[in-house]
């Protein structure tokens, strides 16, 4: 069972929880006991501590309360401003995040096309930068050919092409760390439109769990 699906579940659980919500009140967003992500009406009292996230009706995030702190905790006051300031960046984070994607898309497949979209250009030029690599490598074994075809014959390899030979070893190590910096940006372009499609479905969740509320209350 992949995320979005089991997110589903936990939030269509939650459904008799949340019909005595308003139509435009908040939603509250929490990890239960397994640290699944749930959305209800409320935080159970036994969840409030651990801090959770205040959902608008579009499901974008608009404050982020903090989690509790320990009675030891609460002795460095210093801790309490901190962990404050760290809710308000992460709630700033969440909220441009969340706004950002409804943007841009209307649905999770306009991610995924847009993830091809990216991916595909870069996988183009790694696959430009693997030509050129394996194109140096023949000049090389080449090269290296003529130079054993000289020493076979017992004549001094001359300067320009042992100087050939360093020059293009010297342009395969620098293609082969520029084909590692595009395998990696692929594996980047990836993870990120991952965690995209992970928040927008999030997103779409919320949006019809009102929906189902508002059909319910309208019955």
């Amino acid at each position: 069972m992949n995320f979005r699906t089991r997110h589903l579940l936990l939030v269509l659980l939650a459904l008799p929880l949340l019909q005595g919500a308003s139509k435009g009140g908040e939603l509250y967003r929490y990890r239960d006991d397994n640290g699944q992500m749930v959305v209800g009406s409320h935080v159970p009292p036994e969840h409030v501590g651990k801090g959770y996230e205040v959902l608008n009706e579009r499901g974008i995030v608009v404050r982020v309360v903090p989690r509790g702190l320990t009675e030891e905790e609460r002795a460095d006051a210093s801790l309490q401003r901190e962990l404050e300031a760290r809710a308000a960046r992460e709630e700033e984070r969440l909220r441009a995040w969340d706004e950002s994607l409804l943007l841009r898309y209307s649905s999770v497949e306009d991610i995924e096309a847009a993830r091809e979209r990216a991916v595909g250009e870069l996988r183009v030029r790694l696959s430009i930068l693997r030509s050129n690599r394996s194109s140096l490598k023949h000049q090389v074994e080449n090269y290296q050919a003529q130079v054993a075809d000289m020493e076979r014959r017992g004549d001094v390899p001359d300067a320009a092409r042992l100087e050939n030979i360093a020059n293009l070893q010297q342009e395969i190590e620098q293609t082969e760390s520029q084909i590692e910096e595009r395998e990696r940006e692929i594996r980047e372009v990836e993870a990120a439109f991952a965690r995209d499609i992970e928040r927008f479905a999030q997103l779409e969740e919320v949006v019809e769990l009102r929906r189902r509320l508002s059909a319910r209350g309208d019955s």
